[in-house]
């Protein structure tokens, strides 16, 4: 009952209350009275944002499952993943309340699949963390890296005068890499190349659906 508890309240944080972060970007400090955008231009932005905050989503998703997953028969290092997992799900919370925040200011709206999305990523979650600590430490690497890679392509698309936008990336991309290193260090395996290409496969459907709706 605790567990379905934990689940059903973190679900319904994330797609229905207003999110709100511990901190700002590091880089915004330095976005002073940023040019304004043109209409595709915050139409680009948007989009980008929106999958991106798709993003935010899942891992909250992925997170909490992954979290839920290793207190079943809890021992010391699932003890420890539990810690990891919590702490790095609040800083995607930090993650969440940004992209949403740009959203709102671009005029753009969040994904209008975003409940298929999170339990989508909360069952992908549960499996990996049912997997094993090692495992599961693994799917955090793979997971990271992932979205490493595709938050770099969005800087590469975002149009250069959203300073904004880019610092709130600049800064998700950095957050991302240390969750990843924190991952490997704590004795993640590597996963098998199927399950990568799985899901890398599963990312870009949704990045691309996400991109429209």
């Amino acid at each position: 009952m605790d567990s379905f508890l934990i689940a059903a309240d973190s679900a319904l944080r994330t797609l229905f209350a207003r999110p709100r972060s511990t901190r700002a970007p590091a880089s915004t400090s330095e976005t002073t009275s940023p040019p304004p955008l043109s209409e595709a231009e915050k139409q680009l932005s948007g989009a980008l944002m929106r999958v991106n905050h798709v993003g935010e989503v899942c891992a909250q998703a992925l997170y909490t499952a992954q979290a839920l997953a290793a207190r079943v028969g809890q021992d010391n290092s699932r003890t420890a993943l539990v810690a990891q997992l919590e702490a790095a799900g609040r800083e995607e919370t930090d993650h969440l309340a940004w992209t949403r925040e740009r959203l709102d200011a671009l005029g753009a709206r969040p994904s209008l699949l975003n409940p298929l999305w999170y339990a989508g990523a909360f069952g992908i979650g549960l499996l990996a963390g049912r997997l094993g600590s090692r495992v599961s430490l693994g799917f955090v690497v793979e997971t990271e890296r992932q979205v490493e890679a595709h938050l770099a392509s969005h800087m590469d698309r975002l149009p250069p005068g959203d300073q904004i936008s880019r610092a709130i990336v600049s800064q998700m991309k950095a957050d991302e890499a240390r969750h990843a290193r924190q991952a490997q260090h704590a004795g993640a395996t590597e996963l098998p190349l199927v399950a990568k290409g799985l899901m890398k496969a599963a990312a870009r459907v949704m990045t691309t659906v996400a991109h429209r709706i």
